[in-house]
């Protein structure tokens, strides 16, 4: 590259900051390798996507948390442009998550989950709150599901197969679009303006989970079992919903019991999928958390 060239870019990069966006690969077990995005500058905030999606459902968190943060988003092993997942490899996504950040020379994060990305969010909370500077779980937390130590039995195997076989009858094309229904059900007013991302993503996905019989990914019950034997954990941790989605259920997450810092809100008018329905109070939620538990430091 031409020196005068090369001198104009490394003084854009620095000019616009956070408007640069950096890309990579990070090597992970068997061979397998995970895509992330960053941009921006500051702490460190990591994006966790949902199951049947990638990085791109963070599209207007990625750009307006950068303003403040080195925001992170990356596509969990099985997702995206990362690599395959395998029946036969046992891994955890929070376990790929800590290479990531090893990778990045990250040692404390904020961590910010939705659905799927909540489970990987409460593992790290339960297994590893040494690694987090703050937790967000958006509609979901720690799964009640056997975790790496107790892996599928045959009985469970052989309900995967007639679950599969089904799936396969009814074809994969069919699964998409009511998935994709499922998704939008619960949410309000300005749910339409998720569908074609929705669409494009779930599209995009290979839907290799739903056809195989996936090793255990994240820890649930031994992660359940972790935070209860600490008695109280003391990372600041905001736990969202959305109204439409709880239906008129009543009463907290149970993650709250054991949280010496944790805090909960439900988001009105919007359903599963709250941050691409109502992108403008979720930044403002978690952006405000954050900051005012930075200003508390």
């Amino acid at each position: 590259m031409n020196t005068k060239i090369l001198l104009l870019f490394i003084a854009c990069s620095v000019l616009t900051g956070c408007r640069t966006t950096q890309s990579g690969f990070v090597p992970v077990g068997n061979g397998g390798r995970l895509y992330y995005e960053e941009r921006g500058q500051g702490e460190p905030l990591i994006l966790l996507h949902g199951h049947s999606l990638d990085r791109r459902m963070w599209d207007e968190q990625f750009k307006v948390f950068s303003k403040d943060f080195r925001t992170i988003r990356m596509d969990f092993r099985g997702y995206g442009q990362s690599s395959p997942q395998s029946e036969a490899e046992q891994f955890t996504h929070v376990d790929d998550v800590l290479v990531l950040m090893d990778s990045l020379h990250i040692s404390q994060a904020h961590v910010v989950g939705l659905s799927m990305g909540a489970f990987v969010a409460g593992d790290m909370l339960a297994m590893y709150p040494q690694r987090l500077l703050t937790c967000v779980l958006v509609s979901g937390g720690i799964r009640n599901s056997p975790g790496p130590s107790e892996p599928m039995d045959s009985a469970e195997r052989a309900r995967r197969d007639q679950e599969i076989a089904a799936l396969k009858a009814r074809g994969i094309d069919q699964y998409k679009r009511e998935w994709i229904e499922q998704l939008m059900a619960s949410g309000g007013s300005r749910k339409e303006r998720m569908r074609k991302p929705l669409e494009h993503m779930i599209g995009d996905w290979t839907a290799w989970q739903p056809l195989h019989k996936e090793v255990r990914l994240f820890y649930g019950k031994e992660a359940w079992q972790m935070l209860r034997q600490r008695g109280k954990t003391d990372v600041p941790t905001l736990i969202i919903r959305g109204e439409n989605e709880l239906k008129g259920k009543k009463g907290e997450p149970g993650e709250l019991r054991w949280l010496s810092k944790g805090r909960y809100v439900v988001l009105p008018d919007c359903g599963h999928m709250l941050n691409m329905e109502q992108p403008g109070l979720f930044h403002h939620t978690v952006r405000d958390f954050i900051l005012a538990v930075t200003a508390d430091r």
